[in-house]
């Protein structure tokens, strides 16, 4: 997990430096389509929370999360005439996503498949494959995939009108610079506290809920990963001492200072504070910080997960645990025997 980690930079790199060019390709296959659907599981779905935003947020484009067994369990017939459908896998082989894109297809919508493996049925059967260059992965926890996953759907939002071209050519050494984070301290944080919760918001809101994967299925630790308007909805109730936040930001954005409200809310409920980004005030409100990268919010997640991979792997550790082989896992998941 740790070598994995450590590729990133190059894995963003080559991953950009393929689709970029593909980006007249994908205008021509939504042509007047007006919607984005986005079909994933697991780390694939908090990519896909990403490209959601940036779609609606950066493009002006409709975007939703599909739920799968929509079209696997209860076959709904649905108009998409009007919808590129993007099915996300870094395996390109788990069988309801596979099922969905090719139900998808026969309910009239476009389709584009990002995935990590070029031969896979996922990438054979769309109209057009977005395959990610993060290489064989061999850690079962998703790091260097779920990064070009983020990638590709930045690609993809940047060739439907976000402007984010220039920005996404500074990822790869953003992620670099945040490669070497000192993540001990925030690793020993998280290992005295009795229950976790993560947090994040809009853009970043795939992060926060990737956070909450990571350590869940590394470290074996129950964890709620929230939006903060969802935290604010009642949980913030139960958030006393004993209790960890992981909290991640961007440093730009309409979001940023209430970030740094909900760190200096939850500190003085008595929870301890780990923050992951975001500028000087969120930083100050935080126990411990992890700085994030230099980078506007519209590209921040792509480097943002960063110190959170480090972290979790460094605990894990800590825990005596194998952060490469968690326990009951496995690298390609098919969601129904």
């Amino acid at each position: 997990m740790a070598r994995e980690i450590a590729e990133q930079p190059a894995a963003v790199q080559r991953t950009l430096d393929r689709l970029l060019p593909q980006r007249e390709s994908l205008r021509e296959l939504v042509g007047e389509r007006r919607r984005v659907l986005l079909v994933a599981r697991g780390s694939s779905d908090n990519a896909a929370v990403y490209g959601r935003y940036l779609l609606e947020v950066g493009a002006g484009v409709p975007a939703a999360l599909a739920a799968p067994s929509v079209a696997t369990h209860y076959r709904a017939r649905l108009d998409l005439t009007d919808t590129l459908v993007v099915s996300v896998s870094q395996s390109g082989s788990t069988q309801e996503i596979v099922e969905s894109q090719a139900w998808a297809r026969e309910c009239g919508a476009a389709t584009a498949a990002v995935t990590n493996v070029a031969d896979s049925p996922l990438a054979a059967a769309a109209d057009l494959a977005l395959v990610t260059q993060a290489g064989p992965e061999l850690a079962v926890p998703a790091t260097k995939t779920y990064v070009t996953q983020l990638a590709a759907v930045a690609v993809l939002a940047d060739a439907l009108g976000a402007g984010i071209g220039d920005d996404l050519a500074r990822v790869p050494e953003e992620i670099s610079r945040l490669s070497g984070a000192d993540v001990e301290a925030a690793a020993r944080l998280l290992a005295d506290a009795e229950h976790v919760v993560v947090s994040g918001r809009g853009l970043l809101m795939g992060t926060a809920l990737e956070t909450a994967l990571k350590l869940e299925e590394t470290c074996l630790t129950p964890v709620r990963g929230y939006s903060y308007a969802d935290l604010r909805h009642g949980p913030i109730s139960v958030v006393t001492s004993g209790i960890a936040a992981v909290l991640v930001a961007a440093q730009d954005g309409p979001l940023a200072e209430p970030m740094v409200e909900l760190a200096a809310d939850l500190r003085s409920r008595g929870a301890h504070i780990v923050g992951i980004g975001g500028g000087t005030a969120f930083a100050e409100a935080c126990d411990v910080h992890l700085a994030g990268p230099e980078l506007p919010e519209a590209v921040a997640p792509l480097a943002t997960i960063v110190p959170a991979q480090l972290m979790i792997e460094r605990l894990a550790r800590d825990l005596g645990l194998d952060p490469d082989n968690p326990r009951g896992l496995k690298k390609v998941t098919q969601t129904d025997a």
